[in-house]
């Protein structure tokens, strides 16, 4: 059975070509295209695709937005960001508003297709070129700064997507073991199953294991989430 994907991009020739690009693969396929937010949400409730490739910046409702309302229906599709070099502030909001991983559009197409396909297995990904940033946003944004500064940045789309999600670290970790938590840093250090089984010594099935009793444990989607909360539980810091 053929991974079913929506393409949301404002641009058509993006669409086009990411669309021309999944139908020479035989385990993809595109079951709609929007053109804007609001219409991604439509057509996903519509079409119920496994991954929606989202643009950011669409008119009508932004990416950001359009996740939050996939995320708050029932059984949503995961969505893999479409992003720019540029565009930290909005992947951060965008992260926080449940999306599962980032592409940037200039990357390999192997690399594209290959990233839908982490995506539609359940895992997560974040484009090598814009995790360092992200990873630096995950320190400095604090939810306390958040919500001092939420009436200052009401027009930001990024800051305003923040300022409405609950702060990842709220999720409570201190019922988490301590083999979990030294499991949780490393994920939030960007490591594998694989490279984490191998720092601790343990076989990639207990690492898998570990990392599935997190998702449980601490509420989490996907491991883009265990990166938050790992980060803002000061368990990891940038540098």
């Amino acid at each position: 059975m053929s991974v079913r994907v929506l393409l949301a991009d404002d641009q058509p020739l993006i669409r086009s070509g990411l669309r021309v690009l999944i139908a020479d693969t035989g385990d993809l396929s595109v079951v709609g295209e929007a053109g804007t937010g609001a219409e991604a949400v439509r057509l996903a409730r519509e079409h119920r695709p496994d991954v929606i490739v989202m643009d950011i910046r669409m008119p009508v409702m932004d990416g950001i937005e359009a996740t939050r309302h996939l995320m708050a229906g029932p059984d949503p599709a995961r969505v893999l960001i479409l992003t720019t070099f540029d565009d930290d502030e909005y992947v951060y909001a965008a992260l926080r508003a449940g999306a599962s991983g980032f592409l940037v559009k200039d990357m390999a197409l192997d690399d594209i297709l290959g990233a839908i396909r982490v995506v539609a297995a359940g895992d997560a990904l974040i484009a090598p070129s814009v995790t360092r940033r992200l990873i630096e946003q995950f320190t400095a944004q604090s939810p306390s700064r958040d919500a001092g500064s939420r009436g200052r940045d009401a027009g930001s789309p990024g800051r305003a997507a923040r300022g409405s999600e609950p702060a990842a670290s709220s999720r409570s970790v201190a019922g988490i073991t301590e083999r979990e938590q030294e499991v949780l840093t490393l994920v939030g250090r960007g490591r594998s199953n694989a490279e984490i089984a191998a720092d601790l010594h343990i076989s990639p099935a207990t690492a898998k294991a570990h990392v599935a009793r997190l998702f449980t444990k601490l509420d989490a989607r996907d491991r883009v989430q265990l990166v938050i909360i790992a980060y803002e539980a000061g368990l990891v810091s940038a540098g």
